[in-house]
């Protein structure tokens, strides 16, 4: 079958797929009173993971993100990323983590074939850091970031979602990281969700303030590439590092999107925001099951919407982005 494509003419060839939804931080955005399991938990098994992955490659994907929660915190996470490698198909793997488990394990997640990682830092100050993710664990983050730069991943992302009053300072001692250090950091706009409408409301910080900043200090937006998500990419020829911008209330946001997502119970999300999610799981238990996978995806692309309706103030089921894997 040909490439996934909706009714507005996008292509879908990136897959962020959740392999759990538990997380040992206790991020005041995400998951503030920490993880609370509802019953007991049963997430995609490797076999399930396999058939996923068979079925999004045979339909044009070629990047995969491992996400969750913390997916990290999956005793079998080498595994997962070795069923991935495997697929002749997909270019690109990646996994997004808090760095917890990075110092001990980036040459082994490497070995087994990922290829690009983000890791999320809130704050480069131990003081805010500890704030915001409720966890003491700044210096051995940074310590896994270093791991990963010596076990040659070819990109190295970090993540910083951008929180008014508490973080929004930190742009100085971000900016004076990367320029010596080549790595890709990211300026995630704070997202409304289901149970954070108070904190959206006392901590957004427009990220078109800060693309304005960049601008007068002579940073330039790059093109991009095929493969790009939502960022908004900008280099420096004095830094030696990257920053990228998420902006999704900005205009037009969705107008290039290529993603989509599966949850970690197996259920298919053509948006982060604007539905509740279709079960594939049924159709993952065997291999002879991919054709009708795959028919099943085309047919519920035909109900993606134009757009998040974030800038609405509409959230969708989402009530925290752990559910899902942002």
């Amino acid at each position: 079958m040909s490439q996934l494509q909706d009714n507005f003419g996008r292509r879908f060839h990136y897959l962020r797929m959740s392999v759990t939804d538990v997380c040992n931080f206790k991020c005041t955005y995400c998951l503030p009173d920490g993880y609370r399991p509802d019953g007991k938990p049963k997430f995609l098994e490797l076999n399930e993971i396999e058939n996923l992955v068979g079925a999004f490659s045979e339909v044009g994907t070629k990047k995969i993100r491992i996400t969750g929660g913390e997916p990290t915190l999956r005793k079998d996470f080498s595994d997962i990323i070795r069923i991935v490698a495997d697929n002749d198909n997909i270019d690109t793997i990646a996994t997004t983590t808090n760095g917890y488990r990075l110092e001990k394990h980036a040459q082994e997640w490497f070995d087994a074939g990922l290829r690009r990682i983000n890791v999320s830092v809130d704050s480069l100050d131990p003081r805010m850091f500890y704030q915001i993710t409720g966890e003491n664990k700044f210096d051995q983050v940074m310590r896994g970031i270093d791991a990963a730069l010596e076990a040659g991943f070819e990109r190295v992302k970090i993540n910083a979602v951008l929180l008014k009053d508490l973080n929004d300072k930190d742009l100085p001692r971000f900016l004076h990281w990367i320029k010596n250090t080549p790595i890709d950091l990211r300026f995630i706009e704070l997202m409304e969700t289901g149970l954070g409408r108070d904190y959206f409301q006392a901590h957004h910080l427009a990220g078109a303030d800060i693309k304005s900043r960049l601008y007068a200090e002579g940073w330039q937006m790059d093109r991009a590439a095929a493969d790009d998500g939502p960022a908004q990419n900008f280099s420096h020829h004095d830094y030696k590092g990257r920053i990228g911008l998420i902006m999704p209330y900005e205009k037009n946001f969705c107008a290039s999107c290529n993603r989509l997502r599966v949850s970690a119970k197996g259920k298919l999300h053509l948006c982060l925001f604007t539905e509740s999610g279709l079960d594939l799981r049924d159709l993952l238990q065997h291999h002879e099951q991919r054709a009708e996978l795959v028919e099943r995806l085309h047919g519920q692309l035909a109900q993606k919407k134009e757009t998040h309706f974030l800038h609405d103030g509409i959230t969708g089921v989402t009530k925290h982005l752990a559910s899902i894997g942002g």
